[in-house]
């Protein structure tokens, strides 16, 4: 007889209560023996698998899956033929949580083909584990030899490609399924939330406008369509949508929380998230990211409120303490971050990779290092921190460190590239090239990670031209090495860098330059390798311009010395409403120091907000803008408020000093100035200080103190002697320098400079001479000493050897600076040039240089001629020469504008000529106004008695 109906019933039922047994009973009364021994033998099948499958189940939920697998195991050993498959599909469940491919393959290969044909639950388990262990081609091979297809069977596979980052093969895939259900649309919106691109911006408009609007009360279906459109960047369209929504559920607020933070909306965050009256976790894990995202005072305010507000059950979850941790270390609160993380008494590593990576943010990698220290089991995310907090120190030590961990961790950690790209970075942040290069080098699978460390480490170590040389080698580049590439090409600073700057973003798919990142990059290699003008015509393209785009543009016009156009960017910045940030405000105090005026710099430090100075960048920033605007003591205000005065801090107060002639004062502070702080930079300005003011002893003191003479701080010396008129010493020195180095032209420019104040012809053209062996490849340098050379003829009274020297110039070709004088009036920025008429009052500004001639010679002041470096044209006389210097005229034009001035300032390029430093000090006297000067060697004070801070030696 045939029993197989019955067969295929009692599998189906698989004796699940006591109704059934009692059924199957009475049809066994009425059945032949061989029907009761069927049924009896498959009763039994079932009830064993009835309760195989319900401990295996209750094993999975507990998530204990290697017990799972050893019950199945016991029953089954290996035949898996009379087993149901809801058997079959937990043990594969397990497989899948296990991540134990090959035990699933094992299950699979021992099953009849036909049943994982046939029967779709196991298909769609297989298709899961395969999928979950990355095994796509495996997957792909069972979905394609499936004949019934359910979209259970099409959902998991649209799942496992989402999950491996196969977006675009999910939405393939769904565009194949005639009638898609709710789950189905929403793996497709997530796939699209994934891709993120314009083009899934418009199917996922087009899907949603289609799908039925029974859909549209799905609020799982909702909360993924908002998620993509927010991944997609369409806040407005999301917004618009949350908005219509009655019935807002946790999770709809969760996902347009999180795609305000992906879209750098954090604000709009926390405003959310202040709507939301009973806030889960995963809410008040968002309200923390975003947070940590502003990095504001006002965002830690917010941290620490809501931190006190919710419910204490929430600390057990490591997730809100470790978002937590992350929001005080990047809002700042270092030590409240500690402060919690010492109070927690399960601390995991997702922990102790916030606290490092804070430590990191907050420029203090040897805390980081310290923490490292503590962990017993370090995953790759720490050691991966390990390595940027090493690259961030750059020292010895640190590199030590890096050998050490690298020797130490296993082997399979070589084979992940994130932690390759790292080990490089930190590399070559330590200034390990060579070695990078050979680890470099051995990898075999070069990721764009590797390729970008590399190019970045070789900015960092001066070698542009190798990072450039790399970028050639890639095929396929990302956005960041674009970035690294014109990051390159800014620090060449050359025509051939330009060039490939220009060829490079010419090339570049048009979707890069959307990018806020690659713009700011190419608008900064641009500035710096001196193309204003495609800068400024970009700049002026681009619609959404970012305040990082503004600093690029803002540095650009600080290096070419151009400070009114940073200035008139930043009223530009307010007026379009874009954020200002502590960058933007360095670059602003940088550019009111250039401009060296007190009142136009007070008035826009008024807008710098209260929160920004205690940032220290701003701090010495300003200490470095006041003392170049001449007023040394808000200078030392801000400096005396520092607890712990930092190296910059401490190196621009002397400058400071030294600049105003205060050399005594600068070096009672280098005296007191932390040793481990002294480098190059801190000898270069306390040498120049004692240069400035005639300290020539104490400076003799110091230089014999330094163990490392570099260059430098050799010229600085050099130059100190020079201004003396000590050139057999200064000759000593260089001699000395000589010795072991390369000749340096910034030492005999030293010594020429020095020659020239004392109107040498000799000592000048012998060293000139010098100079044009020595460096007969130098073009600029050498102008400049033929110019000097020529002013030394001119002032000793041998005009007709001067004009020989600028007569061989001019048919050269080659250029000496222009002198300029720059002056602010009345908050209007002005430039004057030697003899300048363009100004439109040109005729009352000349009127008012001779009211200042007459009144000089009233008072006794004689034109001096060995001021005079040209022969003089027919028209002209001693007098009129000597006031047309540009100082004269920008003088002249305060005294136009405000008749009663009683402080005039102004800031020239070149050094201030003896003939008017003689005037300006009776000018000062005569109309009792203060006049501060700062050339290009130092500031002067000139008081309404007379005399000026220089006294006279400079």
């Amino acid at each position: 007889m045939n029993f197989g109906w019955l067969q295929i019933n009692i599998q189906y039922i698989e004796i699940t209560d006591t109704t059934n047994n009692l059924m199957l009973t009475k049809l066994l009364k009425y059945s032949s023996s061989s029907l009761v021994v069927a049924v009896k033998r498959s009763v039994t099948t079932n009830q064993s698998n009835f309760h195989l499958s319900n401990q295996m189940k209750l094993l999975n939920d507990n998530k204990q899956f290697k017990k799972t697998l050893e019950l199945f195991d016991k029953h089954t050993k290996n035949n898996t033929k009379t087993y149901s498959s809801y058997i079959i599909t937990q043990a594969l469940k397990a497989c899948t949580h296990l991540g134990d491919l090959e035990r699933g393959k094992t299950i699979h290969r021992h099953l009849i083909s036909s049943r994982t044909k046939d029967d779709l639950y196991i298909t769609t388990s297989l298709i899961h584990l395969y999928m979950q262990c990355h095994d796509m081609a495996s997957a792909e091979l069972l979905f394609d030899t499936t004949t019934k297809k359910n979209v259970t069977v099409y959902g998991a596979m649209m799942k496992g490609y989402i999950k491996n980052k196969q977006a675009k093969k999910a939405i393939d895939l769904f565009n194949q399924i005639d009638k898609p259900d709710e789950i189905i649309i929403n793996l497709f919106f997530n796939a699209w939330a994934q891709s993120g691109t314009p083009e899934a911006l418009h199917l996922v408009k087009k899907v949603s406008n289609k799908i039925p609007k029974s859909f549209h009360s799905n609020s799982i279906l909702i909360t993924s369509l908002l998620d993509a459109l927010m991944k997609c960047g369409d806040i407005e369209h999301a917004e618009s949508l949350f908005d219509k929504i009655t019935n807002k559920t946790t999770e709809m607020y969760g996902a347009m929380m999180k795609g305000y933070i992906k879209n750098n909306h954090a604000k709009k965050t926390t405003d959310l998230f202040i709507q939301i009256k009973n806030p889960n976790e995963l809410i008040i894990n968002l309200f923390f990211n975003a947070c940590a995202q502003l990095k504001t005072p006002e965002a830690l305010k917010l941290v620490n409120k809501v931190s006190n507000k919710i419910s204490k059950s929430f600390y057990s979850n490591p997730f809100i303490n470790t978002s937590l941790l992350n929001a005080l270390m990047k809002c700042g609160d270092i030590k409240q971050a500690e402060s919690l993380f010492d109070k927690t008494t399960n601390k995991t590593i997702e922990m102790y990779g916030a606290m490092m990576k804070g430590y990191i943010q907050n420029n203090q990698a040897k805390k980081a290092i310290d923490l490292f220290n503590q962990i017993d089991k370090s995953d790759e995310i720490i050691i991966n921190l390990l390595f940027n907090a090493c690259a961030q120190l750059g020292t010895i030590e640190a590199l030590n460190l890096v050998n050490k961990v690298s020797n130490e961790i296993p082997k399979s950690l070589y084979s992940n590239p994130f932690i390759i790209a790292s080990l490089l970075d930190a590399l070559m942040k330590c200034g390990d090239t060579k070695q990078a290069e050979s680890l470099f080098d051995k990898s075999i699978n070069k990721t764009i990670d590797m390729y970008g460390a590399m190019m970045k480490g070789y900015s960092q170590n001066n070698q542009a031209k190798k990072a450039i040389d790399l970028f050639n080698q890639i095929k396929n580049y990302n956005e960041v090495v674009i970035i690294l590439f014109f990051n390159a090409c800014a620090q060449l600073r050359t025509p051939e860098a330009l060039n490939l700057i220009n060829k490079v973003s010419n090339e570049i798919p048009k979707s890069f330059h959307s990018n806020s990142f690659i713009n700011t990059s190419l608008l900064d290699a641009l500035m710096k390798c001196g193309d204003t003008k495609q800068a400024e015509s970009l700049f002026d393209k681009t619609i959404n311009k970012t305040t990082e785009m503004y600093g690029a543009m803002m540095n650009g016009f600080n290096l070419e010395n151009n400070p009114i156009k940073t200035l008139n960017l930043f009223k530009k910045m307010k007026v379009d409403n874009v954020q200002e940030n502590i960058a933007i405000f360095r670059c602003v105090i940088k550019a009111l120091s250039q401009t060296g005026d007190y009142e136009l710099s007070q008035s826009i430090i008024k807008q710098v907000p209260n929160s920004f100075f205690v940032n220290n960048q701003i701090q010495y920033a300003l200490i470095d803008m006041w003392g170049k605007s001449g007023h040394v003591d808000l200078a030392k205000e801000i400096f005396e408020k520092l607890s712990q005065p930092n190296q910059v801090e401490y190196t621009n107060m002397i400058s400071c000093y030294g600049l105003n002639g205060m050399g005594m004062q600068a070096i009672e502070l280098y005296y007191k100035m932390p040793k481990e702080f002294l480098d190059e930079g801190t000898y270069v300005c306390i040498l120049n200080a004692c240069s400035h003011s005639g300290l020539v002893q104490e400076a003799r003191s110091i230089f014999e103190s330094i163990q490392m003479k570099t260059e430098k701080i050799y010229s600085a010396m050099i130059d100190c002697l020079s201004r003396a008129s000590l050139f057999e010493e200064a000759q000593k020195l260089i001699d000395e320098y000589e010795y072991d180095h390369s000749p340096s032209i910034v030492i005999y420019m030293a010594v020429l400079s020095g020659a020239r104040n004392i109107k040498n012809a000799g000592l000048s053209q012998k060293t000139y001479d010098r100079m044009k062996k020595l460096f007969s490849q130098s073009t600029n340098p050498l102008i400049s000493a033929a110019v000097l050379l020529a002013n030394t003829y001119a002032s000793s009274g041998d005009i007709e050897k001067a004009s020989g020297i600028r007569d061989e110039l001019h048919k050269s070709g080659q250029k000496k600076k222009m002198g300029l004088t720059s002056t602010v009036v009345n908050g209007e920025f002005y430039k004057f040039r030697a003899h300048d008429r363009s100004h439109p009052r040109s005729k009352e500004i000349y009127t008012e240089v001779k009211k200042l001639s007459a009144e000089l010679l009233q008072h006794g002041h004689q034109y001096d001629s060995s001021w005079i470096t040209r022969p003089l044209n027919g028209d002209e006389t001693v007098e009129s020469a000597l006031c047309g210097h540009s100082e004269r005229l920008a003088i002249a034009w305060n005294f136009v504008a405000n008749p009663n001035a009683s402080r005039i300032q102004l800031t020239n390029n070149l050094r201030l000529c003896g003939d008017c430093h003689r005037a300006t000090k009776l000018i000062a006297a005569i109309r009792k106004c203060k006049i501060i000067v700062r050339d290009a060697n130092r500031i002067h004070h000139f008081s309404t008695d007379g005399k000026c801070s220089c006294n006279d030696y400079f």
